[in-house]
């Protein structure tokens, strides 16, 4: 499988998608609008709706029917970028290689437009899908909970909350599988529900996502040290000037790296129980996502 073109094809596809449900810029207000759409489509990887879709196509060869709660978990995911880059958050001024949010609306508008996806998000969900109400119900509340105070807001909190102070291992796993981890295991998971995947295979699924969304967060404290603005997309180095929690800072690059390997390799190894075929794809999936240089 060749991920990057898969997620590039994709990415377009997501798009049209978005733009068809959301509303047009010319809408009164027309600056709000604007500001909602602005951060949705600078660009972006479009990774959790691909892990998504990836995931039940492993199951159902239906795939567009995942598209409203792919849309979803973009939706909600760019919320959280406009609300991490606000100054009371990480103060950033650059995010997908363009101005923030904040940058461009100022802060309250940019807040508005976050909510805005946040909550439509749900609407989406909840008025698009097509599969029975029980699994549309499940999803809802799966994501729902990886979004929430057990999940991404939870992480963030924590990780607010420990700028400055002592870093253990124990702390750093719990902000990084919530604030990253979980939006990415629910993604994978979320997968496996609407296809109504077998328990087991459903469980290997949810093990997956788990591991790769720790991988994939240690990999990014790894790039904020060593990527540049121009390959990561935003400004570099805001982990070290906010004395935030990160692998590197409590083990150093070296032991950050082999870690992240060893995540990654635990994500693979919970993929037994799925055919050899399947396995592959997420195999793939995997190694280029924790050896990404953006």
């Amino acid at each position: 499988m060749n991920v990057q073109s898969e997620m590039s094809r994709f990415a377009r596809r997501l798009d049209r998608f978005l733009d068809s449900v959301l509303p047009a810029e010319d809408l009164f207000p027309r600056e709000f609008h604007k500001a909602i759409r602005y951060s949705l489509f600078v660009g972006g990887k479009r990774l959790r709706p691909f892990l998504l879709e990836t995931v039940y196509g492993l199951f159902r060869d239906d795939r567009e029917r995942t598209l409203p709660f792919a849309a979803a978990l973009e939706m909600i995911h760019t919320y959280s970028l406009i609300h991490d880059d606000l100054p009371c958050m990480d103060n950033d001024a650059l995010r997908r290689g363009k101005p923030t949010n904040h940058m461009v609306f100022g802060e309250a508008k940019a807040m508005l437009a976050g909510d805005s996806l946040l909550t439509f998000a749900f609407e989406l969900m909840a008025t698009r899908s097509d599969f029975e109400p029980a699994v549309t119900l499940r999803a809802i509340a799966l994501l729902a909970g990886a979004a929430g105070f057990r999940g991404m807001a939870g992480g963030q909190f924590a990780d607010i909350d420990s700028e400055g102070k002592e870093m253990t291992q124990p702390l750093l796993e719990y902000i990084h599988t919530r604030k990253t981890g979980e939006m990415i295991r629910a993604s994978c998971l979320m997968g496996a529900l609407l296809a109504s995947a077998p328990d087991d295979e459903r469980e290997a699924v949810n093990d997956y996502g788990k591991w790769l969304g720790l991988a994939f967060q240690i990999r990014d404290d790894i790039l904020d040290r060593t990527g540049t603005a121009q390959q990561l997309g935003k400004s570099p180095g805001k982990d070290v000037s906010s004395d935030k929690a990160t692998y590197p800072a409590l083990f150093g690059m070296e032991t950050s790296l082999h870690l992240a390997r060893e995540a990654t390799q635990k994500a693979l190894d919970a993929l037994k129980p799925l055919g050899e075929k399947e396995r592959a794809v997420l195999e793939d999936v995997a190694e280029v996502l924790c050896r990404r240089e953006s």
